[in-house]
């Protein structure tokens, strides 16, 4: 194992205590992550089906369907793939999909351009830590290389923390918890 490796290892350790811990205060963040998706210019939202104890974007997944939003879901297709999204309303037919998360059974396959991001840590410079498969890291390079893509990490206050990165790893444009919206900090990116 690289330093690196076990360095990221430890983080997740802490983040994932740490959210477990929130998770138990039954918090949510749904005006502020409405909120700051408007604030985005978008047109299709990517949410997430949570899974975990990973802090639960639907009643503003609802909200903004109920807006006029198109809104879809991360389908896992393979290791080592980008995400590719299905469209998601309220009252979708939902299957079990990789890693138990929720995906719909059918629907249209879109290219969002605001992805809500669940996250296991963050930092105030943008930074996030996921699960260790890079599949938010791929989609959103992949995604920022067409258009202008925004990412909003979704989290509990308590999952934020100093963070190792390296450079594949894809920053957040705003970063939303139970406590409100946060923007990075208009310094440059820490050194990776």
């Amino acid at each position: 194992m690289t330093d690196l490796t076990e360095i990221k290892a430890t983080q997740r350790r802490a983040a994932f205590a740490a959210r477990k811990a929130a998770h138990a205060s039954g918090a949510e963040a749904t005006d502020p992550l409405s909120q700051a998706v408007r604030a985005a210019p978008s047109r299709i939202v990517a949410g997430y089906m949570p899974i975990r104890t990973e802090i639960d974007p639907i009643a503003a997944m609802t909200v903004l369907h109920a807006e006029g939003r198109r809104i879809c879901v991360p389908v896992i297709e393979g290791a080592g793939q980008p995400l590719a999204f299905r469209e998601w309303t309220p009252d979708a037919m939902l299957v079990p999909g990789p890693f138990g998360a929720q995906v719909p059974e059918g629907g249209d396959w879109l290219t969002p351009d605001t992805l809500i991001v669940p996250l296991v840590a963050f930092d105030r410079a943008g930074n996030r830590l996921g699960y260790g498969g890079g599949f938010y890291d791929r989609t959103l390079e992949r995604l920022r290389a067409h258009a202008p893509t925004h990412a909003i990490g979704l989290a509990y206050a308590a999952q934020e923390m100093p963070l190792t990165t390296e450079p594949t790893d894809q920053p957040l444009d705003r970063i939303v918890t139970e406590a409100g919206i946060i923007d990075p900090l208009a310094a440059p990116v820490a050194a990776r």
